[in-house]
């Protein structure tokens, strides 16, 4: 019998309809969607028909595959043994990566990463590097290897060569209101991943108010996907469900993150985000053989010397100067760039705060120019928050609450307002740092919570 050639329209109205599609057809609208065969306005009918009615595991991993092999899949066997990456699902104030690259290498564990731009209350990190005079985020592949097997370390752009079918149908889902698809996330996420060639990765998985997944359940059936498809393709998977309804340490702007990453490295830093760092390090470690407990107590212990002694520090210097970055600003961080406008803000009732609302805070980031609207706008690299108080602590009336850094004076005024508001008091605190760790063996280990 003569097989019914497929069509677009045919795998749209399936999906529609809440069909399971064939591998094939899968493949058959990634590829062409890819090859430009399958137009914007019909892709967008497709994710749309994914968002509403979902996919089964095995569609999300096919998905997967196809993107995968949409493009080029590197492969770093004939430089180092195993690649360990680190990847977040976006937040505010969210500048681990800084941080935990130059621990974990100073380690002795190669890190490679390809990393992404902010868009929308979101920061990139790319973003926060650029903030940096003469920092290279784009490397050619021979660059990037060299500098994994010679330095131990790179941080960089993702090529239009890796996973290109996702490139498209990322643009197509942040315009058309589908970007908070599970399925769509983690085929998204693990097909970077996997043709940028890591073999083990610690996803953190931000839930709350500045995340993509406000309620648990939701982050937890996306970092289970994640780790079915990791098995799918011979990859270890460690993921954390971490706090995202507050920003991470105190600073959102970029180069406000940087100083802050370096304030860490240095051994000082805020204490939420140098126990993150800590943690997400230490899964790292542990993937990567170097540390074998999953309480991360001999991580922890290593990494903690290698901040001390300064090894950590060293490789982030060594990092920026092997990729053109201005090594002064990295030494006296007040080089950086600076916003002309500085406000301090103090808090008008003493109290506890209950909430501090981080969508709301990267919101303010964004319409101040630390973000963007569109990938194609310019990014004010000195402007930003540094929001001084957790949720659960008591401030007193009159203590700084949180510092504007500001282009206008009229941006100034409306972050003063925005930010404000994203401060709700009231008579106790409570909030956990890590929901939840979630391995590849699907073992259930109890999240660490904040008293």
């Amino acid at each position: 019998m003569t097989k019914t050639p497929m069509n677009s329209v045919a795998i749209i109205g399936k999906k529609r309809d809440g069909i399971q599609l064939d591998p094939e057809e899968i493949r058959f609208f990634i590829d062409g969607y890819n090859r430009g065969e399958i137009p914007d306005y019909q892709a967008s009918a497709w994710c749309m028909a994914v968002y509403m009615r979902g996919m089964s595991y095995a569609e999300t991993s096919q998905l997967t595959q196809a993107m995968v092999d949409s493009g080029e899949v590197l492969d770093f066997s004939d430089v180092v043994d195993r690649v360990v990456d680190k990847h977040s699902t976006g937040g505010v104030g969210d500048k681990t990566t800084l941080a935990v690259l130059p621990m974990v290498a100073a380690c002795g564990v190669p890190v490679a990463k390809m990393s992404g731009r902010g868009l929308a209350f979101t920061g990139g990190t790319l973003d926060k590097l650029e903030s940096i005079s003469g920092f290279n985020t784009q490397l050619s592949r021979d660059q990037f290897k060299t500098l994994l097997r010679d330095q131990g370390i790179v941080i960089a752009g993702q090529t239009g060569q890796l996973a290109p079918a996702d490139g498209k149908l990322y643009a197509i889902r942040d315009v058309t209101g589908t970007v908070s698809s599970i399925p769509l996330i983690a085929s998204s996420i693990m097909s970077k991943k996997i043709a940028g060639g890591a073999t083990a990765i610690v996803l953190d998985v931000k839930v709350g108010l500045g995340a993509f997944m406000q309620r648990l359940e939701d982050a937890e059936e996306l970092a289970k996907t994640m780790i079915r498809i990791g098995e799918d393709f011979d990859m270890e998977v460690t993921a954390l469900i971490s706090d995202m309804n507050q920003p991470l340490g105190n600073a959102v702007g970029n180069a406000l993150e940087v100083r802050e990453a370096i304030d860490t490295l240095r051994w000082g830093g805020p204490a939420d985000f140098v126990e993150h760092s800590l943690v997400i390090a230490g899964h790292m470690l542990r993937l990567a053989g170097v540390a074998q407990d999953k309480d991360l107590k001999d991580a922890r212990a290593m990494l903690q010397e290698k901040l001390s002694n300064g090894e950590a520090w060293n490789k982030f210097c060594q990092m920026v100067e092997n990729q053109g970055g201005d090594i002064a600003q990295i030494n006296n961080p007040d080089l950086l760039p600076r916003a002309p406008i500085v406000q301090v803000v103090e808090a008008e009732r003493s109290g506890y705060l209950q909430t501090i609302n981080s969508r709301e805070v990267g919101l303010a980031a964004l319409h101040l120019g630390a973000g963007r609207y569109r990938k194609e706008d310019p990014v004010d690299h000195g402007v930003g928050l540094e929001i001084w108080h957790k949720v659960g602590d008591f401030v007193e009336k009159g203590q700084p609450l949180f510092t504007i850094h500001a282009r206008t004076e009229s941006a100034a005024e409306i972050a003063r307002h925005r930010v404000g508001a994203a401060h709700v008091w009231s008579e106790r605190p409570g909030m956990p740092l890590f929901y939840n760790t979630l391995f590849t063996e699907t073992e259930r280990v109890p999240g660490r919570i904040e008293p």
